[in-house]
C-alpha cells in the first residue's frame, strides 16, 4: 500500500495527465487562423481540426472505462498519456489538414482513456474522508488548462510556429507518466466479466450521433434537417443502449447505479455545472476579442479571475461540507453561478472589466463549489471494482453537457448576434442614407470576429460590439436559470447527509 505522501504524488501525476487534456480542449482555438493560412485549411477542416477530437473522445469514454477494469488502470493510463504524447507531436509536424485530423482524432483516443481512468483510480486511493480534497485538486488541474491554453499558446504562437502550441502537452504527459510509474499502484475492477460488444458498439454510436448533431446544431442551427436527424439517430441508439444494459447478463453500465441518489445527483449535478462552464468560456474570450481588443495572451489573462474563484471554492468545499453537507454546498455552488450569470447578463460594450472580473470570479467560486463536490458524490457511491466504467460513464454525461452547453449557448449568442445586428444594420443605412454592399453586411452577419474585423465606420463597429453583448447576455440568462433548476435538482435529488455506506455499494454488495 502506499503511504500517505505516496497517494498524494499519485494524486499530482493524476492531476498533471487530467492537466494536458485539459491544456487540449483550448489550445487549438488560438492557432486556427494560423493554421488556415498555413495549412491552406478550408472552412470544413478548421471544424474537424476540433470535431474529430470530440467524436472519438465520445466513442472511447466508456469502453476505455471497462478496459481499465479489467486489464488494468496503471498500465493502460501509462500506454495512453504515451499515445497522447505521440499524438501532440504528430500534430506539430503535421503536414496537410489530413494528417492533423489524424493526429487530433489519435489526441482524442488517449483523452478518452485518461479521463475516467485518472478519475476511477481515486476511488482506490483515497477513502471518503480524504477524496473530496483529492477531487478538488483533480478537477482544479483540469480546469486550469481552460486559461492556460489561450496564455501559453498566445505566447507561443508570437514567438514560435504554431507546431508549437502542440509540442506544449509533451512535458506534461512526460512528467505526468514518470510519475504515474513512480508512484501509483495497479488497480483492476471485476476481471472475470466478460465484454459486451453490442453494448460498446451501441454507446460508442450513440454518444457520437448525439455529439455530433450537437456540435452541426451549433453551427447550422436547430432547424437543419441534418443536424436533428443526426442527433435523433444518436438519441435512439442510446435508448436502444439503454434498453440491452438492462436485458443483457454481463452490461457494460450497471444501470442499478442510477437507483443510487449519490451517483444519479452527483452525475446530473456535475453535467449541469458543465454545461455551463463550458458554454461561460465559450463566450467569455469572443468578448475579451471582439469587445476588448485583447490578443489570445490578454484574453486568457483575463480569465484568470474564473480560475481563481474555482481553486478557492474547491479549497472550500470539503470543510464546508462537514458543516452544511454535500447537497447544500452543491446548491449554494449552483445558486452562485446563477446569480453570477443574472448579474453577468448586465454587461455591455461599455462594461469596465472590474464589473466582469467581478461576475466571472463569482461564477468560478460557484463552479468550484459545485464539481468536485458532484463528482465526489457519485464516485464515492462506487465500489472499487465498478469505478473504472462507472468514472466513464460520468465523464461521457460531462462530456455530452458540455457539448450541449457550448452548442445551445453558442446558439443563443448567435442568433441574437445575427438579428439584432440586422436592426441596427437597417438603422444606421436608413438614418445615414449609406448603402452597405452585400459582401460586408453577410462578413459583419457571419460572427462577431468577422463583424469586428470588416467594420471600418465607427457606428458599424459599436453596433457589432453591442450585437455581440446582448447575445452572451441573453446566453447568460439561459445559463443562470438551467443552474437555478440545478439547484432545485440538487435539493431533491441529494439526501441530506452522506449516507455511512454509499447506496450504490449496497446494492453491489446484494446482488442487485
Amino acid at each position: 500500500m502506499l503511504g500517505e505522501r505516496g497517494r498524494w504524488f499519485a494524486l499530482g501525476a493524476l492531476a498533471l495527465s487530467t492537466l494536458a487534456v485539459g491544456l487540449d480542449t483550448t489550445v487549438l482555438s488560438v492557432a486556427l487562423p494560423t493554421l488556415a493560412r498555413d495549412l491552406h485549411a478550408s472552412t470544413g477542416d478548421l471544424q474537424w481540426f476540433t470535431t474529430a477530437y470530440l467524436l472519438v473522445l465520445a466513442a472511447v469514454l466508456l469502453p476505455a472505462g471497462l478496459l481499465g477494469d479489467r486489464l488494468g488502470r496503471r498500465r493502460l493510463l501509462i500506454g495512453a498519456l504515451m499515445l497522447f504524447g505521440a499524438a501532440s507531436v504528430a500534430c506539430a509536424y503535421a503536414q496537410s489538414s489530413g494528417q492533423l485530423i489524424a493526429a487530433r482524432a489519435a489526441l482524442g483516443l488517449g483523452a478518452a482513456v485518461i479521463m475516467p481512468l485518472s478519475g476511477a483510480v481515486l476511488v482506490v486511493l483515497f477513502d471518503d474522508k480524504e477524496r473530496g480534497r483529492a477531487m478538488g485538486v483533480w478537477v482544479t488541474a483540469s480546469a486550469l488548462g481552460i486559461p492556460l491554453g489561450p496564455l501559453l499558446g498566445g505566447w507561443l504562437l508570437d514567438n514560435f510556429w504554431w507546431g508549437s502550441v502542440f509540442l506544449i502537452n509533451v512535458p506534461v504527459v512526460v512528467a505526468g507518466a514518470v510519475a504515474i510509474v513512480m508512484w501509483l499502484p495497479e488497480s483492476r475492477g471485476e476481471q472475470g466479466r466478460r465484454f459486451d460488444p453490442l453494448g460498446v458498439v451501441l454507446s460508442a454510436a450513440g454518444l457520437v450521433g448525439v455529439t455530433y448533431g450537437i456540435i452541426e446544431a451549433g453551427g447550422r442551427g436547430w432547424t437543419d434537417a441534418r443536424s436533428l436527424a443526426t442527433l435523433l439517430a444518436g438519441i435512439v441508439l442510446l435508448l436502444g443502449f439503454v434498453a440491452w444494459q438492462r436485458r443483457s447478463a454481463e452490461p457494460l453500465v450497471d444501470l442499478a447505479l442510477f437507483r443510487s441518489r449519490r451517483f444519479t445527483g452527483g452525475a446530473v449535478l456535475a453535467t449541469v455545472a458543465s454545461f455551463a462552464m463550458l458554454g461561460l468560456l465559450f463566450s467569455l474570450p469572443q468578448l475579451f476579442s471582439a469587445v476588448g481588443g485583447q490578443d489570445a495572451f490578454g484574453s486568457g489573462l483575463r480569465l484568470l479571475p474564473v480560475i481563481g474563484g474555482l481553486m478557492a471554492g474547491a479549497r472550500s468545499s470539503e470543510r464546508l461540507g462537514r458543516r452544511i453537507g454535500t447537497r447544500g454546498v452543491i446548491a449554494s455552488g449552483l445558486a452562485l453561478i446563477a446569480v453570477a450569470s443574472f448579474v453577468g447578463a448586465g454587461t455591455g460594450v461599455s462594461s469596465g472589466y472590474g464589473f466582469i472580473a467581478g461576475w466571472i470570479t463569482l461564477a468560478g467560486l460557484g463552479l468550484g463549489l459545485t464539481l468536485p463536490p458532484s463528482m465526489d458524490a457519485a464516485l464515492g457511491a462506487l465500489t472499487p471494482a465498478r469505478s473504472g466504467v462507472g468514472n466513464a460513464l460520468l465523464q461521457a454525461m460531462r462530456q455530452v453537457g458540455g457539448a450541449i452547453g457550448v452548442a445551445v449557448l453558442g446558439t443563443v449568442i448567435n442568433s441574437t448576434y445575427r438579428s439584432t445586428l440586422m436592426d441596427s444594420i437597417d438603422t444606421i443605412q436608413s438614418s445615414q442614407h449609406v448603402n452597405m454592399s452585400t459582401q460586408d453586411v453577410n462578413s459583419a452577419l457571419q460572427n462577431v470576429a468577422s463583424g469586428v474585423a470588416s467594420s471600418t465606420d465607427p457606428g458599424m463597429l459599436h453596433a457589432v460590439q453591442a450585437a455581440f453583448t446582448h447575445g452572451m447576455d441573453m446566453s447568460l440568462i439561459v445559463a443562470g436559470a438551467i443552474a437555478a433548476v440545478g439547484v432545485v435538482l440538487a435539493m431533491v435529488i441529494l439526501p441530506a447527509r452522506t449516507p455511512l455506506v454509499p447506496e450504490a455499494k449496497v446494492l453491489a454488495e446484494s446482488g442487485v
